[in-house]
């Protein structure tokens, strides 16, 4: 008998369907032990010897493991292609060699790819050994994120109370998003003006063109700083005769991209399937690990997890064939389109890109099998590899040129009409920049100004981070792997340090505060090259050419110094340090700008940084308690505090009365006064006896409405209040049920209801836009069931009891909650990609905590 190892039952499942009767085939369910969280599982001083714990909830699959494994004559280790699948593969071996179990067994290592019964076969075909430098690689890898967060968190926790803690690279992603908020918070927005003429020919044929010179001088975007410049150029224009003086066309390429990595397809599902990170990836997990189609389970597409960006020599012939027959030869290239030379900063490419297993399942022909996130995800992985081996798409781009007599100003205007789609056939262009442009047809000659239209605009402060755009960046600079820009994003989210609104990253006060700690204390390691060096030095240990050992070495001895220094300055120095490195971005400034820093409401007290651990970071007096001033750490946030300590009047309501809007103790909120008819008569209530009178007092008319969060105050208007103030509201019937669909907001922001549906709108601004089709979709996509903000993920059924698995966003921290048993999620797991078996390990070791703590109750007791 055979044993084979695998990491996940779902791929357990598929492959014991391809493999015959002499093979059994048991999942490790993840990792089979892990650093203990503790003090002294990583020992500098013994050559960083590590010690390693079986969980208890692994107990119960290894006893499976190890009884098969005695009646097995060979081993097999198929654990995922990569890093982690090595080292998982590692540690069972390790195990059952402490058992006792391999001698005289054969024990090898497969990798598949993909899963499919030709992969399957192939693998089990071609074994290998364990690879021991992706072992190192792993260890050094889990050593050092053991090492900075047994360090720095609780040297956090006792100088900035309240905070959670900080990992390796997380802290460098958060001093990304808080240094672009620097930026925006900093920023100063310059005027410059924009011409565009309207030009009329002898045929009453229009064409708007925009300014390319004047007088001689070439006009950039912001060659017009001022009203008065722009109309000294209109002035000189206008007294000037022009002609189209040239009419150009010229044939324009566009190349399609290549097949997606890792960070590609997170970086595409982001901004066109609006999927986060985690999102795309436990979808991709899915795809890859199997999909029933027909009574066989089959993955759909390759490994997701991969920096490689080219494909194999098998799938390229395959993708020819399939684009020759389904398209046309014209669709197809001469030869083979490589892109090796696009792979990112420090890629491996231990694996080719991510592609279909079967260019031939359409994702029309697997529709029926896969649920709609799955259905748009596979569609976008099989557009973008088959794409990539298509022709270049051509667009006629035509230019005219409209000059004055003299030659001394000129104007230009283009426009594009694509010629041939080629690859945009199957994997079509959303940009706005891909919009045709028709000009009308035109002959060289006279043509006559018909309007001029100058517009003033003011530069933008460059926009936060999307998950997109943090991951594209965190890949520019190197930092991170594949694998772990889900677990980073989620991981800032899950702290605290950082919000997503509107999809976008807005960092917290503690995230700005702790970001500011760290690039204060332990500069050295939150620095982008230094960072992006230990990385190279991880993948140099993969490679050969570094050593484990010696890597951690260099990095402990300057790191446990720089601990040692910290842990000798008392909090009162740590916010004192830190109001002089954030003065110029927390406090005030005077006229000649020095830093003003003077309470303003006792006048002789000093403002500075506090710390409280619920609320985290904010500015307060030095003189407390005798004078109470406190305001928000974000300058921002205290203007827009500071612009409502005074109602301001908004407009009117539909029924006649005032609209204001208001600050309060939960945040902004608009105010109006109800008439009487629109008070709803008290219904009695059958646990109450005794029935209370209607109330027409002043307060029972006003009505509060809160201010979805993300919503800028300065963008609501009279309309968008009166919106506001008409929620709920019913956008229509759902033709599904012939149940109305409501708009509302709540707690946790805009939401759409029909019946035991409910859909949160992720885009604060589609409240004031959404149309009943949108919130037909977004329903027809919403699961039944009581939508909870808490609930940050499903998991199903426990396989024992039926009872629900949830993962849960709780007041510290996220957890996971089963019959009145709630678990918590360590801080290195995200709570987004766990699965039900990570889930029932943590349930067991909770078990077993209250256990082994009412054992020691009981003892105290006997005593």
């Amino acid at each position: 008998m055979n044993l084979v190892i695998v990491e996940s039952p779902a791929k357990a499942k598929t492959i014991n369907k391809y493999l015959g009767d002499n093979y059994t085939v048991l999942a490790s369910y993840g990792h089979i032990r892990d650093l203990p969280s503790k003090n002294g599982s990583v020992d500098p001083d013994q050559n960083f010897k590590m010690e390693w714990e079986v969980d208890s909830f692994s107990k119960k699959y290894l006893k499976e493991i190890t009884d098969a494994a005695k009646d097995s004559s060979k081993i097999i280790l198929a654990t995922d292609p990569d890093r982690e699948g090595e080292a998982i593969a590692w540690h069972v071996k390790e195990y059952l060699n402490e058992k006792k179990l391999l001698k005289d067994k054969e024990v090898e290592r497969v990798v598949f790819n993909e899963i499919t019964k030709k992969a399957v076969t192939h693998g089990i075909e071609n074994p290998r050994q364990i690879e021991p430098l992706l072992v190192d690689a792993y260890m050094a890898r889990r050593a050092l994120d053991y090492l900075v967060g047994f360090n720095i968190s609780p040297i956090l926790w006792t100088k900035l109370p309240g905070s959670k803690s900080a990992g390796r690279v997380q802290s460098v992603a958060l001093k990304l998003i808080t240094e672009r908020e620097h930026e925006i918070e900093s920023f100063n927005p310059d005027e410059f003006w924009t011409l565009t003429i309207n030009f009329q020919d002898n045929k009453k044929q229009t064409i708007s063109a925009s300014i390319f010179q004047v007088d001689g001088k070439k006009i950039e975007k912001f060659s017009f700083k001022n009203k008065s410049e722009i109309d000294a150029a209109i002035k000189v224009i206008k007294d000037k005769e022009f002609n189209i003086s040239d009419i150009s066309s010229k044939i324009v390429n566009r190349n399609p991209s290549g097949p997606f990595t890792t960070s590609t397809l997170q970086q595409v599902a982001s901004s066109r399937l609006g999927f986060g990170a985690s999102r795309t990836m436990q979808i991709a997990q899915r795809l890859y690990q199997g999909i029933e189609i027909d009574g066989e389970t089959i993955g759909l597409i390759t490994y997701m997890r991969t920096d490689g960006t080219n494909l194999s020599a098998d799938a390229v012939s395959d993708f020819r064939n399939y684009i020759k027959n389904e398209y046309g030869k014209e669709y197809l290239p001469e030869n083979p389109l490589n892109y090796s030379g696009k792979k990112a900063k420090n890629a491996q490419e231990a694996h080719e890109a991510i592609r279909p297993t079967d260019i031939e399942r359409s994702p029309e022909s697997v529709k029926k099998y896969l649920s709609t996130d799955q259905q748009k995800l596979y569609n976008l992985i099989w557009g973008r590899a088959l794409s990539s081996q298509m022709e270049t798409a051509q667009f006629d781009r035509s230019t005219i040129t409209i000059s004055s007599k003299d030659g001394n100003t000129i104007c230009k205007s283009s426009g594009s009409v694509l010629k041939f789609d080629g690859y945009l056939k199957v994997f079509p262009n959303q940009s706005k920049d891909d919009d045709e442009t028709l000009l009308p047809k035109m002959s060289k000659g006279p043509i006559n100004i018909e309007s001029l239209l100058d517009e003033q605009h003011f530069t933008q402060p460059p926009p936060r981070y999307s998950e997109a755009s943090l991951v594209k960046k965190l890949e520019e600079l190197g930092i991170g792997r594949p694998s772990t820009y889900a677990s980073i994003i989620s991981t800032i989210a899950n702290r605290g340090y950082a919000e997503i609104l509107n999809k976008r990253f807005f960092p917290t006060d503690r995230g700005k505060l702790i970001s500011a700690f760290l690039e204060k204390l332990f500069s050295k390691y939150v620095d982008y090259n230094f960072t992006a060096d230990l990385e190279d030095q991880l993948d140099g240990i993969t490679t050969g050419k570094e050593s484990w050992i010696k890597v951690l070495e260099m990095f402990w001895k300057d790191f446990n110094n720089n601990v040692s220094e910290v842990k000798e300055i008392r909090t009162r120095e740590v916010l004192d340090l830190l109001n002089d490195s954030l003065g110029a971005l927390i406090f005030d400034k005077d006229t000649d700008g020095k830093i003003v820093r003077k309470c303003q409401l006792c006048n002789d007290g000093s403002l500075s940084l506090k710390n409280s651990f619920r609320g985290g970071a904010f500015i307060g007096c030095s003189n407390y308690p005798e004078c109470k001033f406190t305001r928000p750490l974000s300058k921002a946030k205290a203007a827009a505090q500071a612009q409502l300590a005074e109602p301001k009047f908004i407009g009117k309501h539909d029924n006649g009365n005032d609209i204001y809007l208001k600050n309060g103790r939960f945040g902004p909120y608009l105010q109006y006064e109800k008439i009487l008819e629109e008070i709803p008569e008290e219904k009695t209530s059958k646990k109450k006896k005794k029935r209370k009178k209607l109330k027409t007092d002043v307060n029972e008319l006003l009505k509060n409405v809160s201010i979805p969060k993300g919503l800028e105050l300065e963008s609501i208007d009279l309309e968008k209040a009166q919106f506001l103030c008409s929620l709920p509201k019913s956008l229509g019937l759902n033709p599904e049920n012939q149940k109305e669909i409501t708009l509302n907001t709540g707690r946790f922001g805009p939401y759409l209801k029909c019946e035991n549906k409910s859909a949160r709108i992720e885009n604060i601004e589609e409240i004031f836009s959404i149309g009943l089709n949108r919130a037909i979709t977004m329903i027809a996509e919403a699961k039944p069931g009581r939508m909870s903000a808490s609930i940050i993920k499903d998991l199903g059924e426990h396989p024992e009891d039926k009872k629900p698995v949830r993962v849960m966003k709780g007041q510290y921290g996220p957890y996971i909650k089963y019959k009145s048993l709630n678990a918590t999620i360590p801080e290195e797991k995200d709570p987004t990609e766990l699965t039900m078996e990570e889930a029932l390990i943590l349930i067991e070791k909770r078990k077993e905590y209250d256990k082994t703590k009412k054992a020691k109750k009981t003892k105290k007791k006997g005593k």
